[in-house]
């Protein structure tokens, strides 16, 4: 195998679990109030600490009220999970030509890195516990880790075709042997 079928290879693997990840992470916003439900459930079953176990019941509570009385505010956290599916179609463009579509992956770490500040300043606003707020932060932190390595990737198989397509082509060497 080439070094550019590998380095493709390479890439292409890690968008693809970098697409899943993002598709599942969307789809579960859908299903909040089971989701909840059968958080809370486990959790009588399972060592947990009362933190965790007394905010999942007041979150459970929150959206049981809001499903409930209020179906409408549920309805932004299926635009939510909307959002995900939506960027995680924009990965297809760096999976089909990852050197032309690079922006993508910087878009994707660019988005990683606001998580932590939307966590930061939006979490005490809206009452969210600190450390589930380190929790969604990880997400970012997580997420960029891929996206970084297949940046890497794509520079490296940038530079190899430029490299491929300059010795291969005796014009831009006369040329530039000129300059």
């Amino acid at each position: 195998m080439s070094d550019r079928a590998a380095l493709l290879k390479g890439i292409r693997a890690w968008l693809v679990l970098f697409v899943i990840c993002l598709v599942l992470s969307g789809a579960t916003a859908f299903p909040l109030v089971h989701e909840l439900r059968w958080t809370e459930e486990l959790l009588t079953h399972v060592p947990a600490p009362d933190a965790l176990t007394d905010w999942i019941t007041r979150v459970r509570q929150g959206l049981d009220t809001a499903d409930a009385d209020y179906p409408f505010l549920l309805y932004g956290t299926d635009w939510l999970a909307f959002a995900h599916l939506v960027i995680a179609v924009a990965f297809y463009g760096p999976y089909r030509d990852p050197v032309r579509n690079i922006w993508v992956v910087e878009f994707g770490m660019i988005a990683c890195a606001g998580i932590v500040p939307l966590a930061l300043i939006c979490g005490p606003v809206r009452g969210i516990p600190f450390w589930w707020s380190v929790i969604d932060m990880a997400f970012g932190v997580f997420g960029v880790v891929p996206l970084y390595v297949v940046r890497k990737k794509i520079k490296r198989l940038e530079a190899l075709t430029a490299a491929t397509a300059t010795a291969a082509d005796p014009v831009t060497v006369a040329q530039r042997s000129r300059v």
